[in-house]
């Protein structure tokens, strides 16, 4: 750890996600944009590509850290720590004349009516339920994207270094790997990333947001650990950091984009290589 990550000398518990975390490519996300196209008739592929495009350029109203309501078909903003939604706005960018006075929980987000936009896998998730696409369906387009990377070569780059990182924190401080992902994706996405016997413990299928907070509650109580001597490593905001800062942890956020927020537990970088 470099000297600047010092605070990370006085975590004991460190909290790893999995997706988009443990590895360092991103066009698997392109890979799932496209399955979820195919499942479209047919005369919606244009349109949905047409969005896709402006997302990934920054034109469009559908951007991470949004909260996207289907029954509105409205996109609000989020503060994570009052947990309350503003400013929404339509498809199309305009400001919409709404109010929510109402505190809207990551507890809450069902992803069906309430969807949180908190990395890259949302945004083609949040396109094809605009464009009519069943829940179900999107979940099926899912399972294959990630039966692909963990089966197919090319979608997984190791992070340099983070196996010899992982092995020797595992000396000293208790690692916890916290992921959506199901146990079998978990075992096959490790093993692909030689990251496999490195975790003290592991919660796989872990709904987060919605049970996140439970679960650090939990953790912090299993390992006997403050919250300041814990810290949560992932690349969705809602998922992995807003509830880690509720909590009074440290975070590390992994994000291409300089974050818009201050705090003083909240440490973004670019990659795990960052840290190492």
């Amino acid at each position: 750890m470099s000297q600047h990550d010092s605070y990370l000398d006085e975590c004991h518990l460190f909290i790893f996600d999995l997706d988009g975390t443990l590895y360092e490519d991103t066009k698997h996300f392109d890979h799932f944009a496209y399955k979820l196209k195919d499942k479209l008739p047919k005369e919606e592929h244009e349109s949905f590509l047409r969005d896709f495009t402006q997302v990934k350029e920054g034109l469009h109203p559908l951007t991470i850290g949004k909260v996207y309501d289907t029954k509105e078909d409205l996109f609000w903003t989020w503060d994570p720590f009052t947990e309350k939604i503003s400013n929404p706005e339509s498809w199309n960018g305009e400001q919409v004349e709404r109010s929510s006075n109402e505190p809207l929980p990551a507890s809450t987000f069902d992803f069906d009516r309430w969807i949180a936009i908190g990395d890259g896998w949302w945004p083609p998730y949040v396109l094809a339920r605009h464009y009519g696409l069943p829940m179900s369906e999107c979940h099926k387009a899912y399972d294959e994207t990630k039966v692909d990377m963990s089966s197919q070569k090319g979608w997984l780059t190791e992070t340099p270094g983070l196996r010899s990182f992982l092995e020797k924190i595992k000396k000293e401080k208790t690692i916890v790997l916290m992921t959506n992902s199901e146990a079998t994706d978990v075992d096959r996405l490790l093993k692909e990333l030689n990251l496999q016997n490195l975790f003290h413990d592991r919660i796989t299928s872990a709904t987060k947001p919605v049970q996140t907070s439970e679960h650090f509650h939990e953790l912090l109580k299993r390992y006997k650990v403050k919250p300041e001597e814990a810290v949560s490593i992932g690349d969705n905001f809602m998922n992995e950091i807003a509830p880690a800062l509720q909590f009074g942890m440290h975070a590390i956020w992994l994000t291409p984009d300089e974050p818009n927020m201050e705090h003083d537990k909240l440490h973004p970088v670019r990659s795990l290589t960052d840290i190492l």
